[in-house]
């Protein structure tokens, strides 16, 4: 059964789940064997209903392995791709973030080649960059919007005021973000700004980075290299008291025959209408788990009691700033 449709800004029709592909960067991939190919996943996506894709230009290979994907069904998708980010932070350096109106045409150029495309359906300014005013940018992206390149604009990860600022220059119809049972910061004041301008929230790592789906017990089962073991969250003597968080979650679960990770989506999903989680995968069968979650309503109570869920550690970006040294395998979320 396909999953219903949701409108993100009040006109752009898309599946309520939707599909990251941040996994198909370089630096994540895995062996061929341990994956569904992306043709597949793509086809397999579209037979259910999922129809926003979300990737960037910082995503190493994942534009050009989507653009292959997508070969003759561009236009059952809405897909979505971002651009400013030059360098994340790593060794202790800064980030670098480029939104000038010159780079963004460079990238907006490339993007559209990769994915073999000749317009992309949502351009987000990935980073705000914060040595330019947030109006040139914008500006900028709207002239896309003239020209037929772009449809609409989205901001990932942009402060309260830096919202309000770019929308007065054009319609900013999304705000990726993250946002799960274990990344709230956003509900004090980004989701009742979007609410009150009409923009969406399109919540990026829905499933707390894994810990969500149950699949994670404790440290222990976190290889040495795993950049997560760098986070607030994860930290030693801290992910122990954080997955206790699941509890309830496994709960929920059971009364609904679902899968903690489907609760965990359906909890977003529950927060208002244009909520569109784009939690990512390579494999075909969790794919099907987290568009499930779609199918699973959750009870007044059942949301109550997720939000009383609490958790210790900061997440790892936080609106128009980096809050931790080191991102994963030099990415940006």
């Amino acid at each position: 059964m396909n999953i219903p449709s949701r409108t993100l800004g009040g006109h752009l029709a898309v599946g309520a789940v939707g599909f990251g592909a941040m996994g198909y960067a370089t630096a994540q991939r895995q062996a061929a064997a341990d994956i569904d190919s992306p043709e597949k996943l793509i086809d397999r996506a579209l037979e259910l209903g999922v129809t926003l894709l979300d990737t960037a230009d910082l995503y190493g290979d994942s534009e050009q392995i989507l653009g292959q994907a997508l070969t003759g069904r561009r236009a059952s998708v809405v897909l979505a791709t971002k651009f400013g980010i030059v360098a994340p932070p790593m060794g202790g350096n800064p980030p670098v973030m480029n939104g000038t109106p010159a780079h963004m045409r460079k990238r907006i150029e490339r993007s559209l080649r990769l994915l073999k495309t000749d317009y992309i359906d949502l351009y987000y300014l990935h980073r705000v960059d914060p040595n330019l005013p947030i109006e040139e940018t914008v500006g900028a992206m709207a002239k896309l919007v003239t020209e037929g390149k772009v449809r609409y604009l989205g901001l990932s990860e942009a402060a309260p005021d830096t919202i309000r600022r770019a929308h007065a220059v054009h319609p900013i119809t999304a705000v990726e973000t993250e946002w799960s049972l274990w990344a709230r910061d956003i509900e004090a004041e980004i989701v009742p700004l979007a609410q009150d301008l009409g923009i969406s929230i399109v919540p990026y790592s829905p499933l707390g980075r894994g810990a969500l789906t149950g699949t994670i017990t404790s440290r222990d089962d976190l290889p040495e290299s795993d950049w997560r073991r760098t986070m607030p969250q994860y930290a030693e003597g801290t992910l122990d008291e954080n997955l206790t968080t699941l509890d309830v979650v496994r709960d929920i679960a059971a009364a609904h025959e679902a899968t903690p990770g489907q609760v965990s989506l359906a909890w977003l999903l529950a927060k208002a209408p244009d909520v569109v989680p784009i939690p990512g995968t390579r494999r075909i069968a969790y794919l099907e788990q987290n568009t499930g979650a779609a199918n699973v309503t959750l009870t007044a109570n059942d949301v109550a009691r997720l939000d009383a869920v609490t958790v210790i550690g900061e997440r790892e970006y936080m609106a128009d700033n980096w809050t931790s040294g080191v991102s994963p395998k030099g990415m940006s979320r």
